[in-house]
């Protein structure tokens, strides 16, 4: 993803999620971004352009020993 991208959904995930929600550019894969809570890793948010619509999916994974 591009900085800028990265910059409007991160102030995204402040606004809507918390402010201390950080997005950081994944290396080598230009199609997704990490999402962090502060320094805890959450999950990924995935650019997807399909029939000219941009939209993005945060996908995070819960494992059991967590709950």
């Amino acid at each position: 993803m591009k900085p800028e991208e990265i910059r409007k959904l991160e102030a995204y995930f402040k606004r809507n999620f918390n402010k201390d929600m950080v997005i950081k550019a994944r290396p080598k894969k230009d199609e997704s971004a990490e999402v962090y809570l502060a320094d805890e890793f959450l999950g990924v948010v995935f650019r997807d352009e399909e029939d000219g619509e941009l939209s993005y999916n945060f996908s995070m994974a819960i494992l059991d020993i967590d709950l």
